[in-house]
């Protein structure tokens, strides 16, 4: 039987997210009634701005006190959408002191000071869920922290920037330049006017950060993250990539050293094989791979952001935090006892993929491979192509540390018959 103490649901934030928060809230009622055991009543709606119209929302709960709407002793869950360090996280922890538990789909707070968030739940005895802060709709922090629970995960490796994957989708598909590919994201809406945080790896670290700690069970600070845009990648790089049989995509990749006694975060382009799950996703979707001891390999895939699918992932949050509300139980909170250190990326072994502008005349290929040879990189295949006295390598070298390849990168540059590095990029998968 339902019953009819209604629980109270405040929302800061009402843009694209929280427009959409909104909406499926007053629409679903019934539904939500239902599935978590009483009504579920929209409080109030912190906007920056009163007096804009909404479509859908009730001008009557639109409030520009966030605060105020925060700290009301009959407020149960704040929902937490506008994104940014300030006011959010003042607004979150002033929830908590008032005994409300929050939903958050702030990625960039949850990376840069997550343990404080977790910190002010556990003194308050309340729930911070945040399933929309790393890919949307797709339900992939869950199956992490509960499902998962029992097993050891050892990698993760994922798509998790929508903008990023449809410019090198669209490089790869139509031949155009990363410039002409960001200017059609921007176009379509995918790439806001200023794509810093997308572009530059920024969006994808967060996110990074966030799912290395509930992996491995441990911290990882965002400055912990390596991190590598795509404004570098060229055509020249999707080229090379197709002709290796492989596809260029920008990864977040945390990994448990093989002796399990530390963990590594890092974000860059790589080449994939075309035959790695990861390579067909196209457009801007997101997928996450998970590699677990037990479970073994596990793929989660869908929209990764967009008002609709991430307010699903929200309202996924709500139902669970107003279900412990009404059952006087807490959801998981942070669990960080394995306490790894988190490796530098220079201790990190990938494969690498060179690309070399040199002078096409005898001798150089061995002036290359010894230069390789000296800083232990091994390689794994060369391809050249020369004419009219000038020539080009495309190396593949086996695993190496990244201090090793840039060593030999130096090096590399210190030859007089070397022309240019062209272009270094990483390559993952089997």
């Amino acid at each position: 039987m339902v019953r009819t103490r209604p629980l109270k649901v405040a929302l800061l934030g009402c843009g694209v997210v929280g427009s959409q928060v909104a909406r499926l809230m007053t629409t679903h009622a019934d539904d939500l009634a239902a599935r978590v055991g009483a009504p579920v009543e929209l409080a109030g709606i912190a906007v920056r701005r009163a007096g804009r119209p909404r479509e859908g929302v009730p001008e009557a709960l639109v409030t520009t006190d966030a605060a105020g709407l925060v700290s009301r002793e009959d407020v149960d869950v704040v929902v937490e959408v506008i994104g940014g360090i300030e006011p959010a996280r003042k607004l979150i922890t002033a929830a908590f002191e008032a005994g409300a538990s929050v939903v958050t789909a702030n990625k960039a707070l949850l990376a840069e000071d997550g343990p404080t968030l977790h910190a002010f739940a556990e003194k308050h005895q309340a729930d911070l869920y945040f399933e929309a802060a790393v890919a949307g709709a797709i339900p992939l922090l869950r199956p992490l922290r509960e499902s998962l629970a029992g097993d050891t995960v050892n990698r993760v490796l994922g798509i998790v920037n929508g903008t990023t994957n449809f410019i090198l989708d669209r490089m790869e598909s139509t031949g155009v330049s990363y410039g002409e590919a960001l200017a059609e994201a921007t176009a379509l809406g995918y790439a806001e006017a200023d794509p810093t945080a997308d572009v530059e790896g920024f969006d994808a670290a967060a996110k990074a950060a966030i799912l290395a700690g509930i992996a491995f069970h441990t911290r990882v600070r965002l400055e912990e993250v390596h991190r590598e845009g795509i404004t570098e990648v060229t055509a020249g790089d999707i080229a090379s990539a197709r002709r290796m049989g492989c596809t260029v995509k920008l990864l977040a990749i945390c990994e448990r050293a093989p002796d399990g006694r530390s963990v590594t975060a890092r974000v860059h382009p790589a080449m994939i094989p075309l035959s790695h799950p990861l390579a067909s996703v196209r457009e801007a979707y997101n997928a996450v791979f998970v590699e677990a001891e037990s479970a073994g390999r596990l793929m989660f895939y869908g929209p990764g952001a967009g008002g609709a699918p991430t307010a699903s992932a929200v309202l996924g949050d709500v139902v669970a935090a107003c279900r412990n509300k009404l059952g006087g139980a807490r959801g998981p909170g942070e669990s960080a006892y394995a306490q790894l250190p988190v490796s530098p990326m220079g201790q990190v072994t990938t494969r690498y993929h060179i690309s070399l502008d040199v002078a096409d005349k005898p001798g150089v290929l061995a002036q290359v491979a010894l230069s390789f040879a000296e800083h232990g990189v091994s390689i794994d295949t060369v391809r050249q192509q020369g004419k009219d006295g000038e020539a080009s390598l495309v190396i593949v070298t086996h695993e190496a540390t990244d201090a090793a390849l840039g060593a030999t990168v130096q090096a590399l540059r210190r030859l007089d018959t070397v022309r240019d590095v062209a272009s270094t990029m990483r390559v993952e998968g089997e």
